[in-house]
């Protein structure tokens, strides 16, 4: 037996939190995102060409070859997030629809294979020329992963054969042995795409040739260099402190402890490192896995769970290092940071990597999505002015509204399949116990045993869990005890229960029997944060936050110059559920003051006691709800 835990993936999601996010993107956000792919959203929307580039690419319309070398990747991701979809929702007609992308999707495919539609229209002759930016692996990735999910949901092998084929062929033309390239993607995402492959097919060339990409990746000669000599490519990050560090390349990854470069990318290849670490049972990849999750979440994230903070490379950049203003925060980086996090709760069930996931969950994913379904983030910030996203060229990439689609649109698809897939991140399993890591209504099933889940989460702190089924079980249940609580209770059949606390959970060894009821209390004050020092944008500010939500300031509730007010945190704040604000939140009212800056007549400094400050009361939103009501300032740090 395996002593890494498994993937709950028998889990069926009824929560009242999720359920308006989830059915958003079915009755919503899905179809739209269709439209786009099409090019059928309205005219000042940029365009995608996606299909468009497949049908030429098969040779059924005339045309260029329109968007980025990955612009095929946007309709893998939305496939796999209809494939999750119709798992708890099923849509013949949804379904026919992407029968109908996935023929498109085949009928482009070469003889040899081969399936990208950039290299496709614009010249085979040139394909595995630029493995470092062209994005032919990634690109792959997202269709084993689409290929994957469509197949477990459906039955239907079609996508999983135009997928097997691909990677026969990649297989063919990379690795180590004589007369094949010696590459790895300058984009990762293949190296988990084909451990899900292999989790699927059992044939050890999947789980092989996603080991050799990771061991592979940073090795000296660096295949980057010598491939760009060899075909004259350019190297656009040679004159940037960040060079072969944007791709996760400047040294092998075993020897790396810093979470580095495009940030994104980062937290692909290190959930693929995870994958291969725990199905090799390779101690020293999963140290170093250990370590760049130490470096990413201790030192290189944000409260929201956002990471990445420069817009130069979308990157990360040195610790403690954390601007609000300028934070690039991408969508697609939150998501790949909750990928990280499910595959080191796989290596080993600690709380922290949970605590972490809840974090990125509630906040700095689905801030990138408005709350129709049908607007986007890019960009995640945590203080916004609008005047400077417009005028301000450091700033140009902070958007204070969300916009249609991009040119550039990774994010909106990835949303959908990370939205539709969350059933696969609430529980793992080892052979004797059930680890609950998020709480959301619904049911859990495991060998054994059934547990019916019932709270309101994230409002409120309670959760139940009976046992259902048909007998006895004997089973751990460990309750995560998430790393903002500092008071609970536990008990099973109304009488207090003692458990064994250990990495985070709490952790319950009885025989269950079929009615068993298990209630966790978890105290959920508003509580103001304070960032370590070593941070010198929150250097004498507080946030404030309430169990798993991350709250902030908006111009619509306070009005704007937010850079004046300050926060009282002697004072507890007022906790009020608000059912017609933005969907149902809990907002929070705290007291704090205000500024004046009246008596100034114009003056740019002077000599002058402190500013005179009047009493105001703040009323903070949940930070992923934040501009879904007009463009205006918004803040999570402020002053105290």
């Amino acid at each position: 037996m395996s002593r890494y835990a498994k993937p709950l993936t028998d889990v069926a999601l009824d929560d009242r939190f999720w359920n308006r996010f989830r059915e958003t993107v079915v009755r919503e956000g899905i179809p739209y995102q269709w439209r786009a792919l099409n090019d059928q959203l309205e005219a000042d929307a940029e365009p995608s060409r996606c299909m468009r580039n497949f049908r030429i690419a098969a040779g059924k319309e005339q045309g260029e070859f329109g968007g980025f070398v990955f612009q095929d990747s946007d309709v893998y991701k939305w496939l796999e997030g209809v494939a999750f979809s119709l798992r708890w929702h099923p849509d013949p007609r949804l379904e026919a629809i992407a029968d109908g992308a996935i023929e498109e999707v085949a009928a482009a495919q070469q003889p040899d294979g081969y399936l990208d539609t950039y290299y496709i229209i614009n010249g085979l002759d040139r394909r595995w020329t630029n493995l470092k930016d062209h994005h032919e692996l990634y690109v792959a990735g997202h269709m084993i992963e689409a290929a994957v999910a469509y197949y477990q949901v459906t039955g239907k092998r079609r996508l999983l054969d135009v997928a097997l084929r691909f990677v026969d062929h990649i297989d063919s033309v990379i690795g180590p042995e004589e007369g094949k390239l010696r590459g790895y993607p300058g984009h990762p995402v293949i190296e988990m795409a084909l451990m899900r492959l292999y989790a699927v097919t059992g044939d050890e060339r999947h789980l092989r040739l996603a080991k050799y990409f990771v061991d592979e990746r940073g090795q000296s000669p660096l295949f980057f260099e010598v491939e760009g000599e060899r075909n004259g490519n350019g190297f656009y990050w040679k004159n940037s402190p960040l060079r072969y560090r944007y791709y996760q390349a400047q040294q092998p990854v075993r020897a790396q402890r810093n979470a580095e470069g495009h940030a994104v990318r980062a937290m692909y290849l290190y959930s693929g490192m995870a994958d291969v670490a725990r199905e090799t049972d390779d101690a020293e990849l999963a140290r170093a896995c250990r370590d760049l999750w130490e470096s990413a979440t201790q030192r290189r994230m944000y409260i929201t769970g956002a990471v990445g903070s420069s817009e130069h490379g979308e990157a990360f950049t040195f610790d403690y290092d954390l601007p609000n203003d300028t934070v690039y925060g991408e969508t697609c980086a939150s998501i790949g940071l909750v990928f990280f996090a499910k595959r080191m709760l796989l290596l080993e069930p600690k709380g922290e990597y949970a605590d972490v996931m809840e974090r990125a969950l509630y906040n700095g994913v689905i801030s990138g999505m408005q709350l129709d379904g049908k607007r986007f983030f890019y960009v995640n910030p945590l203080e916004v002015v609008p005047e400077a996203c417009e005028q301000d060229a450091y700033k140009r990439h902070v958007r204070p509204e969300r916009q249609k689609w991009f040119g550039c649109a990774c994010c909106p698809p990835n949303l959908i399949r990370m939205l539709t897939s969350l059933e696969e991140y609430v529980a793992t399993e080892t052979g004797d116990a059930v680890y609950v890591n998020l709480y959301a209504g619904g049911e859990i099933r495991a060998d054994g045993l059934v547990l019916k889940v019932e709270t309101n989460y994230p409002w409120e702190g309670d959760v139940k869990l009976t046992v259902a089924g048909d007998a006895p079980c004997r089973k751990r249940v460990a309750l995560r005890i998430p790393g903002w609580c500092r008071e609970w209770t536990l008990a099973v059949n109304g009488e207090a229960a003692e458990a064994t606390v250990r990495d985070g959970y709490a952790v319950l060894d009885r025989e269950w029997r079929p009615g068993d009821g298990i209630e966790l209390a978890l105290a959920m004050p508003a509580r103001w944060v304070r960032a370590n020092p070593k941070v010198r944008e929150d250097a004498g500010k507080v946030a404030l936050q309430r169990g798993p939500i991350v709250y902030c300031l908006e111009e619509a509730d306070n009005g704007g110059a937010l850079h004046s007010v300050r926060a009282n945190t002697a004072a507890e704040a007022e906790i009020r559920w608000e059912p017609e604000t933005l969907g149902g939140v809990v907002t929070l009212t705290t007291d704090g003051l205000r500024e004046k800056d009246g008596s100034w007549d114009g003056a740019l400094y002077d000599f002058r006691d402190a500013p005179e400050a009047e009493p105001v009361k703040l009323r903070w939103i949940p930070y992923y709800a934040w501009a879904n009501r007009g463009v205006g300032e918004m803040r999570v740090w402020i002053r105290n």
